[in-house]
């Protein structure tokens, strides 16, 4: 497993995680969809669920 994904650090990542998940449920963005576009991370600004146009 990653060391990104364990210990400390993966609870501070899956936390991260969450909260982007559930944005995106508050903004009426289905997370699935929002996170099958597979953006760029140069692009992460446009991957805010409140960007996101459905």
């Amino acid at each position: 497993m990653s060391d990104r994904l364990s210990g400390d650090g993966g609870g501070r990542t899956w936390a991260t995680i969450a909260a982007l998940l559930q944005t995106a449920k508050m903004n009426n963005v289905d997370p699935l969809a929002w996170l099958a576009n597979g953006w760029p991370s140069s692009e992460i600004d446009a991957l805010m669920p409140w960007n996101y146009a459905a």
